[in-house]
Formats: C-alpha cells, structure tokens, sequence
C-alpha cells in the first residue's frame, strides 16, 4: 500500500482546514495530490488511496457541506485515476466516519450524532458516488466501533466493489485496547462484529506500532483472512499534522517482519509515512 496521504500532501505545502483537514485540497492544490500519488507509485506501491478520508459525509453534512462532497471526491478519484495510468495500480477510495474534531487537538467531538438512518443515507451517498468514479475498491478508513463504523461498511458492500477494513485504535486509562476517539467501545467487543460483514481484508491502521502486534492478536480471535498493517507516527493537532516519534523506514520495514510472522499479507504506512518508507517496505516485500 502507500503511505499517509493526507500528511503528504500537507508537507508539500497545501494549507490544511481545521474543519475538513485536507480534504479541499482537492479542488485547491489538485497539483500536489497529484504529485503525492505519482511518488508512492514510483517507489514501488501496488495500490493508492484517492484522498477522500478527510471528506467524510458525517463531518461534511455537520459544515452543510453535501454537494461540495460530491465534487471533492470527484476531484481525488480524478487525480488518482489519472496517477495510475499505465501502471499496474489499484486506486482505493477511502471511507471515514470522521466528525469535526475539538479545535487545536485530535479529539472527536461527540456532542452531534445523526440517527442510523441518517447517518446511512450519507454512508450510502458518499459510497455510491465513490463507485461511479471508478475506484477499484472501497477503504473504511479508522473504523472505532460497532454504530458509525458498521453501517458505513454495511453501505460499502452494498455496492459490490471490494472492501476493505482498516481497524484504528489507542489505548484507555485502564491500558485497554479501544476505538480511537471512542473509548466506551472495546477492540475485543467491536472486531467481531466488522468481520463478520465478511470484507476482503481487516487491518491494523492508523495505530501506534507499539499497539499493533496486541490488535492483530485480538482481531485475530475473530477473523481469519487476510490482514494488513498500516500505522501511524506524530500527532494530530487541528488543523495540521505533527511530525514527531517519527519512525525510520528501517523502523518499519523491522516490524512489518514481525506483522508478518503473525499473518499479515498487506503493508503500508498511514498519516506521517511517507515515500521513504514505502521505497523501503517495498523492496523489503518483494
């Protein structure tokens, strides 16, 4: 996989938004997405994710934002697409349930929630739209818990494309393993119910390595298909992202053979890796 494209596209110098972090970016700085996308193909990744996290139809229908989603993704796919001609590339549209976030930190603010109608009938648009762009396959991106998490992948499947889901995670006061940003759900209660939708892949994203090989154990007690890892390094602080405990690219392709020995088919690298890695981690895979 590639790595964190949103970090990437901000440290090549597209503003970022403290409501929709780089989602914008899209229509503002096509150029530079672009750009992020045709560097991880040349170093060697086997699929990129269409920017389209940070467009997420929770937090763009809280900013009265809908129709601009449609048009914000419209521009990542293009880009894309555009990037992986003539390359053997699979373009990933990425899903989120991300909601706006407490200024100046990485923290979700849980204050607004939508009805399970509500919130599928925005899953459903965003993901239908993401097909009739042309991804080859669907991202769920930081899934967290057994509400917002399920019924966006619910909605993901009904398209028939390919799904894959990307389990994110930090841990509680008490050193548990829970949702990030959703500490009232367990990884050992919620894991369960996202393999049983029965998607193509499950992996370990957006997650500390230092916490990944105990949530591969866990989500393995409830899945035994293909996994991935993809982890994160350095903090979110709205509206930018900190690159900080940053983690070589000999740091990671170390611990990819670990995740390996534990099962796990599908490497990549989330918000703060970037191409150096993925050279590295590719060479390493292959």
């Amino acid at each position: 996989m590639d790595g964190g494209t949103g970090t990437d596209i901000q440290r090549r110098g597209a503003p970022m938004s403290g409501a929709v972090w780089c989602a914008d970016a899209n229509l503002t700085h096509p150029h530079i997405v672009r750009e992020v996308h045709d560097e991880y193909i040349r170093v060697g990744a086997d699929m990129i994710t269409a920017n389209t996290f940070a467009s997420s139809a929770l937090s763009f229908n809280f900013y009265k934002r809908d129709d601009d989603l449609i048009l914000v993704d419209e521009a990542a796919v293009r880009e894309a697409k555009a990037a992986a001609v003539g390359h053997k590339v699979a373009v990933a549209g990425s899903v989120s349930t991300m909601r706006p976030v407490v200024a100046g930190s990485d923290r979700t603010d849980l204050s607004t929630d939508w009805t399970e109608a509500q919130a599928r009938a925005l899953f459903k648009r965003k993901v239908e739209n993401l097909k009739a762009c042309g991804v080859d396959l669907i991202m769920m991106e930081m899934m967290r818990d057994s509400d917002y998490s399920l019924w966006a992948t619910e909605e993901a499947i009904k398209t028939g494309l390919p799904v894959w889901i990307g389990i994110s995670v930090e841990r509680n006061a008490d050193g548990k393993l829970v949702g990030f940003g959703r500490p009232d759900q367990m990884l050992e209660e919620f894991a369960p119910a996202l393999a049983a939708l029965n998607p193509k892949v499950m992996s370990i994203m957006h997650t500390s390595p230092n916490d990944t090989d105990e949530a591969l154990a866990i989500l393995r007690k409830s899945w035994s298909g293909p996994m991935g890892t993809y982890p994160e390094c350095g903090f979110y602080k709205a509206p930018n992202w900190h690159f900080v405990d940053v983690i070589t690219p000999d740091d990671l392709v170390s611990k990819s053979r670990d995740w390996r020995k534990l099962g796990v088919s599908a490497f990549g690298g989330c918000c703060g890796i970037g191409p150096e890695h993925i050279s590295l981690l590719a060479q390493e895979m292959r």
